[in-house]
């Protein structure tokens, strides 16, 4: 086991299987250094748990933790392509998206859900640069969708 996954153990989580593609695309793909995730919905066991706006039929709390299934996700994608989650040499950049209510403007707070658990998982590896979007629907009416670009080691 790795130390990243024994991390995650430490703090109650399990690295899921990767959630399989919804259409014609990879859910990582490495291009020299980088690997590159598709964005990732929060599927628990091929399931969306919450599906609506956040800050509508979802709450801002609801969406956080959600976030961070997505991240968990992420990383399920980079395993797929490099092997060993230890080989990340930092996280890069986070992008998450918010399907938002036409007043919530809390995207940044729902965000948090992912880049907290890269940095409790992670530590220094898991601070990032980040865009949070409020949007109008994602597929499958999913609350959040977050996707990461990763450095890694050889």
């Amino acid at each position: 086991m790795s130390a990243v996954e024994a991390k995650l153990a430490e703090l109650g989580l399990t690295l899921p299987e990767v959630v399989p593609p919804l259409a014609a695309y990879q859910p990582a793909v490495r291009s020299g250094a980088y690997v590159y995730t598709a964005g990732q919905l929060p599927m628990v066991e091929g399931k969306l748990p919450l599906t609506g706006k956040v800050g509508g039929e979802v709450s801002a709390e609801e969406a956080k933790a959600l976030a961070a299934t997505c991240a968990l996700n992420a990383l399920a994608a980079v395993k797929s392509v490099i092997g060993d989650l230890d080989k990340i040499v930092r996280v890069v950049k986070v992008v998450g998206f918010v399907a938002s209510a036409p007043d919530f403007t809390a995207q940044p707070g729902v965000i948090n859900g992912a880049s907290e658990l890269l940095g409790e998982v992670l530590g220094e590896k898991g601070v990032h640069a980040r865009s949070a979007v409020g949007v109008a629907v994602l597929p499958l009416d999913a609350p959040v969708e977050v996707e990461f670009q990763v450095e890694v080691a050889d």
